[in-house]
């Protein structure tokens, strides 16, 4: 089970994305939108954990901004260990800065996440598939340098647990 404070991005980007996920979709390689009954949406997370209590980080984040009105260049491909394939997302300093606040008031809020999604370990990225098949990968890499570079606004914020149907919109 997987909850992340997920930031939300602009429509246009949504919708190359998705373009992307359905082009490899098409070609036998398993995207986030075919996970979970289609719940996913392109999104870039800034903290994870096993669980997030919606409640608990609106109430650490307050009126703290999340996401909204940052501008994210995803401009590299990358994988994790597992087949997970990405879209990187260029770490600039407003970007770098507004997680490292939000972790602040989580910590202060005593909500707990993922060490790997902590300041100074945390990679940003734009998950695209979690098991790639690994003859498909050089195909799917491919696919994905075809949509990059990518310039995208994050218009929202949510804390997700799709396997509990938990989408919990944040402010800001």
């Amino acid at each position: 089970m997987v909850a992340a404070l997920e930031l939300y991005l602009d429509t246009d980007a949504t919708r190359r994305l998705r373009a992307l996920w359905k082009a490899l979709e098409a070609e036998g390689i398993p995207t986030l939108a075919s996970l979970q009954d289609s719940k996913h949406r392109p999104h870039v997370s800034l903290a994870a954990a096993s669980q997030l209590s919606p409640s608990a980080v609106a109430s650490a984040l307050g009126d703290a901004p999340v996401g909204r009105d940052l501008v994210l260049d995803l401009d590299f491909v990358g994988q994790f260990v597992g087949r997970v394939l990405w879209l990187g997302v260029t770490p600039t300093e407003a970007l770098l800065e507004r997680h490292r606040a939000v972790h602040d008031r989580l910590a202060a809020g005593g909500v707990s996440v993922w060490d790997h999604y902590r300041p100074g370990l945390w990679v940003p990225h734009c998950t695209v598939s979690l098991r790639v098949p690994n003859p498909l990968m050089g195909a799917a890499v491919r696919r994905c340098l075809e949509i990059l570079p990518l310039r995208a606004t994050v218009t929202g914020a949510s804390v997700t647990d799709h396997a509990n149907d938990i989408a919990h919109p944040l402010p800001g």
